[in-house]
């Protein structure tokens, strides 16, 4: 007889509960009540009517007997009743209720504003607009707990302050416009890591940071923690505009055309609450560089705007739209070869009335707008924004100058000193110190002004866990801002971190900080350099875990030098084909599914996020995930054997093709 056991999320802090003796909840899998399979649709019933502000997403499970207990016959199943397989301190008996004692210490910070850091500075009618979200959102949280508002009610509006419910628990996500922040803000963030959450955070693609094991009562308070620092979930879900991201050497890199951050923060302002925008189709992503090498993946945006100069030398854009990964992964079509700045938000409005009006809301696999572009077909789509840019009337929401001059004003510019760009002691320091060589030969980036330099801090140590970073991880990394870089910080798509303004001639005593806490791995862009989702460990869409996957291949290939004998090749993991780890776009990606029950890999290769992006072709049937490590090396192998001098990965793709990668993952396997 098939038996299952009831199963759900605790209201009160999203902790993973399972139905046990005399009808209790319990967090220990080991004490859930076997059901008859006929029994459980008239007990989900009789719970959900009985248990409804307290127990969410209540639902049967089914169960297999193994080792003399009972265990759920599903994979995510088993992994919610055991806790992350990559944080055994994060299991649920280990990890419930160990948040620290209150009343927690006061922030560290009331203001956003490090001396120069340079991020948008709010006023005081911002952080009111902030505050009062907070307190909106502390009236909706009590009275879902009172039981005034039903889960179904509830849902959107915790959704729309960023809230999820996640594998084991709530998870926060915390919008950093355009991966900018200031050292306070850090600190702030590791206020919220350390009392409110287990100690850690994760940066993600879209340079957000996520806290996964909040409580919802507290969910109120850390909003108010985040706006006295100028920080937000706003927008960090739901069918709206979400963070705009853009280069992570925005304002710096020595190549730009314009700083992306004034125009992403005035698209920041302008969607916002947006009354059209708010309930789009699907939601929608914009991303922005400033250079004309691509380091903010464009083309795989529903909007991506490219800085480009015209022929008289004026600034302005290419905009791309329709790119997007996921289910179906394209790359956008290019729809204005330049457009002026002072078009910008013209623009992107008709992009998006076009969109909302013909997007499709019956079919969610559907409704995004790389969609509608593919079944109306490019030239009618550009035919129809043209149209509707042409409507417009003349004045409408034109950028002028003075609202671009406003913007700037409120980016303080660092007191950047009159230096050279030779430094002497910097490169007899290199001669001296191969480690030191070789992390300033892979983690910095030319700055715009002569004699500073902007540095790359990897969050990819051999056996860690990208894009993760602990409170005290984050405390120094604000230190180490205030003390080398004017207290600017930036977060990059690839999960790492970035001081954007070091002068060379102290670049060695950085390196030396960050040595002393453990932050100076030399791998940025390198194989062991591993864009990944959170995956099954966290996620209740994905369908594989995609962490320990990773930190495999990077053990495989932790030797430095052979990762800089292969050189610059991006790897990229997701956990479920929502592609949240762009594994489409990774030189050589890995797609986890499931299939009858055992994680297996779908691989790509040639995918690329840059200028010349393209999306990676699949080489054959998945692999068992305990032969990953020994396919991604047949590839680079075959790489290494075909390329010519100093030829990268990608060229060597494009130039010989698929077929020798694959024979080569084949016939080791």
């Amino acid at each position: 007889m098939s038996q299952s056991v009831i199963t759900g999320n605790r209201l009160q802090d999203g902790v993973v509960v399972w139905l046990g003796k005399h009808d209790h909840w319990t967090e220990n899998l080991s004490e859930a009540i076997p059901f008859p399979d006929e029994s459980i649709p008239s007990d989900l019933n009789r719970l959900k009517s009985r248990d409804r502000n307290a127990v969410v997403d209540i639902r049967g499970v089914s169960i297999k007997y193994e080792g003399g207990g009972l265990t759920p016959c599903e994979r995510r199943e088993r992994l919610r009743g055991s806790g992350p397989s990559v944080r055994p301190d994060l299991s649920p008996l280990a990890a419930a209720n160990k948040w620290p004692p209150r009343p927690f210490p006061p922030p560290p910070s009331t203001t956003s504003h490090s001396p120069f850091a340079g991020i948008y500075r709010y006023d005081e009618y911002d952080r009111e607009f902030l505050r009062k979200r907070a307190e909106l959102f502390r009236e909706q949280i009590l009275r879902r707990i009172k039981g005034e508002l039903s889960e179904d009610e509830f849902k959107p509006l915790r959704l729309m302050n960023g809230l999820y419910l996640q594998l084991h628990g709530y998870m926060f996500r915390v919008a950093l416009p355009y991966g900018v922040l200031s050292a306070a803000q850090m600190r702030q963030l590791a206020y919220v890591a350390r009392y409110y959450d287990r100690g850690y955070g994760h940066f993600t693609t879209r340079q957000n940071i996520q806290f996964n094991w909040i409580r919802l009562e507290d969910a109120a308070d850390i909003l108010s923690v985040l706006a006295e620092a100028d920080l937000h979930a706003i927008q960090t879900s739901g069918n709206c505009v979400r963070n705009v991201t853009t280069d992570h050497f925005a304002g710096a890199a020595r190549e730009e055309i314009l700083d992306p951050r004034l125009y992403a923060e005035i698209m920041r302002q302008w969607s916002t609450d947006h009354p059209e925008f708010t309930y789009l189709p699907r939601k929608f992503k914009i991303a922005i560089t400033g250079s004309p090498e691509d380091r903010a993946a464009v083309k795989v945006h529903d909007i991506g705007l490219l800085a480009r100069r015209n022929a008289a030398g004026e600034p302005g854009f290419q905009v791309f739209a329709g790119g997007g990964l996921g289910r179906t992964p394209i790359i956008g079509t290019k729809v204005r070869d330049w457009l002026p700045v002072r078009d910008l938000l013209r623009y992107i409005e008709a992009i998006l009335r076009v969109y909302n009006a013909l997007g499709r809301r019956d079919n969610l696999y559907k409704a995004r707008i790389k969609i509608l572009i593919r079944e109306m077909k490019s030239e009618q789509f550009i035919e129809m924004i043209e149209e509707e840019f042409s409507r417009l009337p003349a004045d409408y929401n034109l950028l002028d100058i003075e609202i671009i001059d406003a913007v700037a004003a409120r980016f303080a510019l660092p007191p950047f000193a009159s230096l050279t760009d030779s430094v002497p002691a910097l490169e007899a320091l290199q001669k001296e110190n191969p480690e030191f060589r070789t992390w300033c030969s892979t983690n910095t980036h030319p700055h715009c002004k002569p004699g500073y330099i902007s540095a790359v801090i990897s969050l990819k140590p051999v056996g860690g866990i990208s894009g993760d970073i602990t409170a005290d991880e984050m405390e120094a990394v604000a230190a180490a801002a205030d003390k080398f870089s004017f207290g600017e910080i930036r977060i990059s798509h690839e999960q790492n971190v970035v001081l954007p303004h070091v002068r060379k001639d102290q670049l060695h005593a950085l390196w030396a900080d960050l040595c002393a806490v453990g932050l100076s791995t030399a791998n940025i862009g390198l194989i062991t350099d591993i864009i990944a989702c959170p995956g099954m460990d966290y996620c209740s869409l994905a369908t594989a875990r995609a962490i320990p996957v990773a930190q495999r291949i990077a053990e495989r290939f932790r030797n430095i030098k052979r990762q800089h004998n292969i050189g610059l090749l991006d790897l990229n993991i997701s956990g479920c084909i929502n592609a949240c780890g762009h594994h489409h776009v990774g030189n050589i990606g890995l797609l986890g599914v499931d299939r009858n029950g055992e994680e297996v890999y779908q691989i790509t290769i040639g995918g690329s996020a840059t200028t010349h992006a393209s999306i990676g072709h699949i080489i054959g049937p998945a692999v068992a995930a305990e032969d990953v490590p020994t396919a991604i090396e047949a590839i680079v192998e075959t790489y290494v054997q075909k390329r010519h001098e100093r030829e990268l990965y990608i060229d060597t793709y494009r130039r010989i093709g698929l077929s020798p990668f694959k024979e080569a993952v084949y016939a080791k396997s």
